[in-house]
């Protein structure tokens, strides 16, 4: 019986004319968008006990603030092993809530506003120029990074960050300008403030 040998060809196939046409497929790869650059504050850490069957489980919480000092700002969490891996994760959720808030005169919010969150209230007013920013721990890093220069503020009720900084951020966002409030009501400026 004779044998058979088969030869395997090691050359590349050639290309076709459809291949040679075709675009790199960069556009449906989330690794090569890129990627705005936030300021970044880790409100806080603190480690996290889940008690199961088996014993205690030990991880790590972070409360993570992003923005761009120009009227975007958000907050995000994140849980892991590690501290750095939480911050990490907490940086990714806070870069997917980010919202835009409106900045008066580039220093400033439009009217007193008051929010609540969990047992937190938070008080935030404008101020004239040159007050700065009269806010305690969580509230002064969302208005820094956000942007802002004039607020005066003041928490009541429990101190968390977490609900600190989400009251905070909802207050921004339920603040309405005037072009805004023109808008909805289909007036011009002038008959508003008249």
């Amino acid at each position: 019986m004779e044998e058979e040998k088969k030869t395997v060809s090691t050359k590349k196939p050639e290309r076709t004319e459809k291949n040679n046409n075709r675009k790199p497929n960069n556009k449906r790869r989330p690794n090569n968008r890129p990627t705005k650059m936030y300021d970044e504050i880790v409100l806080d850490t603190k480690a996290v006990v889940k008690v199961t069957k088996g014993g205690r489980q030990r991880r790590f919480q972070a409360v993570v603030l992003v923005g761009d000092k120009k009227g975007l700002v958000g907050l995000g969490i994140g849980k892991a092993n590690e501290i750095s891996e939480a911050v990490k994760k907490a940086r990714q959720d806070a870069q997917k809530n980010i919202v835009r808030v409106s900045i008066v005169d580039n220093r400033t919010i439009a009217h007193e506003m008051t929010k609540d969150e969990g047992a937190t209230k938070v008080i935030i007013k404008p101020a004239s120029a040159g007050t700065g920013l009269v806010a305690g721990s969580a509230v002064r890093s969302v208005l820094e990074i956000a942007g802002y220069r004039d607020i005066i503020s003041k928490s009541l009720g429990a101190r968390s960050k977490i609900n600190m900084a989400r009251a905070t951020i909802n207050a921004l966002l339920s603040i309405k300008t005037i072009d805004q409030v023109c808008e909805e009501r289909g007036k011009t400026r002038e008959e508003i403030l008249d």
